[in-house]
C-alpha cells in the first residue's frame, strides 16, 4: 500500500495549545486512594503521595488535570478536603457509592499538581451547590483581599493564592446519574449567574460550560444551543466528553473512531459559531475535550458499596486501544484552531495510562506511550495535512484513510514532527512525505509502536508494547508497518 502526506508552511491550521495534552483525576475507584495519594507506600513522600506515580506522570508532561470531578463533584462539598486531616469528615459519595475520607482535597491537590509540574483544570459543583459556593471556593483558592475565605487559606498555610485559571462550570449535567442534574434552561441559567460572579472576583479567570454528556445523548445539540445561549458571553469554552469501545471486536470500525470525533468537534463547533452569529458577537468559544479515552474492558466490573477506594473501572488496555488513541491525537493536532484543551481520562488506575498495585508497584499501559510522545514532542504549529491514500468504510458509514496523519512544525528547534499511524491489519505502508516551503529537510528520528498480536497488554512484570527507535537510511523509502504508531522528525 502507498500514501503520500503533503503539508506546506505556509498552510497551517494553528498553534499547539498544550493544554491539550491534559489529563483528569477524579474521586473515583483507585485514582485518588491506592492511585496518587497511598501514605503508607514505601515511595510515599512527606504529604502521601506516590512518587513512583509522580515521575511516571512527569513523563507524560501534562500541563494541566482536571479536578476533583467528574461525577464526584455534584454532590462534594469542597470545604471537606481542607486544613487539617485529622478533622476533616468521612463521607458518603453517591456518585460511585464510596466512603470519601476526605483525606485528599484542595488544598492537597494543588500541593501534588506543583511536585508533577501540572496547572489545575477546577471543576465547581453545580449539582447540589450552586454560585454561592463556587465564588466562595475561587476566592479560597484565588482571593488576595482580607477577607473569609482567602484568610481560611492562610489559616491552612497557603499564605500564596493557588492561583487557579481554569474552571468547569460543573460536569455532564443533562445526564440522569448526575447528582442533581438540570435541564438547558436550568443548566444555562445557574452557570451564567455563576460565570457572571466568578469572573466579578477574578476576572483573569476561563470558564467551561458543559456541553451535552457526549455525542449519543439525546440532548445533544439543542442542549448546546440553549446552554450557549445563555452563557455565551461570559464563558470561554463548552465541553465535550467522548469515550469508545470496541465491545463489538471489529478493529477497522474501532481505529476508525478518531473520524467519528473529528465530526463531532466540527458540529460542536458550528453550534458555537451559530450563537456566536445570533447575538452579533465578535467573540469565539472554543472547545474543551475534558474526558476522553477508550473505556469498555472494565464493564461489567462491581464492588461492594461504600468502601474506600474500590477498584472500578480498572480497563487493562491492548495495543489496538493505544493506535486509537495515537489516531484521536492526531485528530486534536488537526482541530487545533478549536480545540484547546482535552483531558484524558483518568490519569491512574481508572480508565488510565497509568497502572499501580496497592502497596506494589507502578506501571504505564499501552495508551502511555502515544500520549507521551505526543506531549512531549508534539508542540508547535500544526500544518494542515494532504493525505492521498486508500481507505475504507465503516459498519456506521464513515469513511476512514488508512492513514491517519498530523505534522507539528517547531520553528524554534527548526523542526517538524510527525505523526502518523498506519489504520490497515495487513498490509505495510510506503509513505511519502513532501514538505513544502522548508529548506533541506532532513529525516533525523524515528519511533515506533508496534506489535503483531493487536490485544497484547503491559503488566507490571513485562512491557511487551514499548516504542523502539528506528535507524535511519536516507536512501532507504519510508515504510510504516501494518497497524503501526510511528513518530518522524525532521530537522531543517
Amino acid at each position: 500500500m502507498k500514501a503520500k502526506l503533503t503539508a506546506n508552511k505556509s498552510f497551517t491550521i494553528g498553534e499547539i495549545d498544550k493544554r491539550i495534552y491534559g489529563s483528569f483525576v477524579e474521586h473515583l475507584g483507585r485514582c485518588v486512594y491506592g492511585g496518587i495519594y497511598e501514605p503508607t507506600h514505601e515511595s510515599a513522600n512527606e504529604d502521601g503521595f506516590r512518587v513512583d506515580v509522580i515521575e511516571l506522570v512527569k513523563k507524560l508532561n501534562v500541563p494541566i488535570v482536571r479536578y476533583p470531578g467528574g461525577n464526584f463533584v455534584s454532590g462534594y462539598n469542597w470545604e471537606d478536603g481542607t486544613g487539617d486531616k485529622s478533622k476533616r469528615p468521612r463521607k458518603v459519595d453517591l456518585a460511585w457509592q464510596t466512603i470519601e475520607t476526605n483525606q485528599v482535597g484542595t488544598d492537597d491537590f494543588v500541593k501534588w499538581a506543583d511536585k508533577v509540574g501540572s496547572d489545575v483544570m477546577m471543576a465547581v459543583n453545580l449539582g447540589t451547590r450552586g454560585p454561592k459556593e463556587a465564588l466562595e471556593l475561587i476566592e479560597y483558592c484565588n482571593g488576595t483581599t482580607d477577607t473569609h475565605f482567602a484568610n481560611l487559606r492562610r489559616k491552612n498555610g497557603y499564605d500564596k493564592p493557588f492561583g487557579i485559571k481554569t474552571w468547569c462550570l460543573g460536569n455532564e449535567m443533562d445526564g440522569p446519574w448526575q447528582t442533581c442534574g438540570k435541564s438547558a434552561e436550568e443548566y444555562g441559567r445557574i452557570a451564567f449567574e455563576t460565570a457572571k460572579v466568578m469572573k466579578w472576583l477574578d476576572p483573569t479567570i476561563e470558564l467551561v460550560a458543559c456541553g451535552s454528556s457526549n455525542y449519543n445523548m439525546e440532548t445533544f445539540g439543542n442542549w448546546e444551543l440553549t446552554t450557549l445561549s445563555y452563557t455565551y458571553d461570559k464563558v470561554d469554552y463548552i465541553s465535550m466528553h467522548q469515550y469508545y469501545d470496541n465491545a463489538k471486536n471489529n478493529t477497522p470500525d474501532f481505529l476508525g473512531r478518531s473520524v467519528h470525533l473529528d465530526a463531532y468537534i466540527k458540529s460542536v463547533a458550528a453550534i458555537c459559531d451559530t450563537v456566536k452569529a445570533i447575538k452579533h458577537s465578535n467573540k469565539t468559544v472554543n472547545l474543551s475535550l475534558d474526558e476522553w479515552n477508550i473505556w469498555y474492558h472494565s464493564n461489567g466490573q462491581k464492588s461492594e458499596p461504600w468502601q474506600i477506594g474500590p477498584a472500578l473501572l480498572e480497563d487493562v488496555y491492548n495495543f489496538e486501544d493505544a493506535l486509537l488513541v495515537g489516531c484521536i491525537l492526531t485528530t486534536l493536532h488537526n482541530n487545533c484552531d478549536r480545540v484547546k484543551m482535552a483531558c484524558m481520562a483518568q490519569l491512574v488506575n481508572v480508565i488510565a495510562p497509568i497502572m499501580t498495585e496497592n502497596g506494589g508497584a507502578a506501571w504505564a499501559q499501552t495508551i502511555f506511550y502515544p500520549l507521551a510522545y505526543t506531549s512531549n514532542e508534539g508542540r508547535g504549529v500544526a500544518l494542515k495535512p494532504v493525505i492521498e491514500c486508500d481507505s475504507y468504510e465503516t459498519s456506521d458509514k464513515f469513511t476512514v484513510p488508512f492513514l491517519s496523519a498530523s505534522l507539528i512544525n517547531n520553528e524554534e528547534k527548526r523542526e517538524i514532527t510527525v505523526f502518523a499511524i498506519n489504520r490497515s491489519l495487513d498490509s505495510d505502508m510506503e509513505l511519502d512525505i513532501s514538505l513544502e516551503g522548508f529548506d533541506d529537510v532532513t529525516l533525523s528520528e524515528r519511533v515506533e509502536l508496534y506489535h503483531d498480536d493487536l490485544k497484547i497488554t503491559n503488566t507490571k512484570d513485562s512491557s511487551p508494547v514499548y516504542p523502539e527507535s528506528i535507524a535511519i537510511d536516507p536512501d532507504e523509502k519510508i515504510i510504516l508497518k501494518k497497524h503501526s504508531w510511528n513518530m518522524l522528525k525532521f530537522k531543517y
